[in-house]
């Protein structure tokens, strides 16, 4: 609240000033305006850098992976029997007998979309299958995993 400092006609009691006075408020902003301007700048990522290849060994294979395919028409095949999305949990508990703690390797054909992928991992998951592993192509470089047995298809499981 302020007050004006002229005289009033007749009281000695200052007449009361409705105006906020935004001096401080301005002030403020600035320094905040000036603070945003510096951080700004310092927040964002900008450096170019050239990563290297991975040389990891893939993961070792269990014996008998079980495998959920992603065909280019959006079919999904569990191990060789495809199978609809609504039946997927039971054709899952069917192959690992129940055991939801069993890794499920998901491969998808390149031409299937990364949302399409989601879903069915979407799916995995409402039916209490957790541990899910994707599964891609071996690069020329990388060395074989020891010990692992022969793949059933050129492909390696990522954990």
């Amino acid at each position: 609240m302020g007050a004006k400092l002229g005289q009033s006609a007749g009281d000695d009691d200052l007449e009361v000033n409705h105006d906020i006075n935004v001096t401080p408020f301005i002030d403020v902003i600035l320094v905040l305006l000036i603070i945003f301007m510096v951080a700004a700048p310092l927040s964002t990522v900008d450096v170019n850098v050239d990563l290297p290849a991975s040389t990891a060994q893939p993961a070792q294979r269990p014996d008998k992976p079980l495998f959920l395919t992603i065909k280019p028409d959006l079919s999904l095949v569990v191990g060789e029997r495809t199978v609809e999305p609504t039946t997927l949990a039971a054709a899952l508990d069917a192959q690992t007998g129940g055991d939801r703690e069993a890794r499920v390797f998901v491969r998808a054909d390149k031409v299937v979309s990364y949302g399409d992928v989601m879903e069915t991992m979407n799916l995995l998951r409402a039916a209490g299958y957790l541990k899910i592993g994707l599964v891609g192509l071996e690069t020329p470089g990388a060395a074989p995993a020891p010990a692992a047995p022969a793949p059933p298809a050129p492909a390696s499981a990522a954990p």
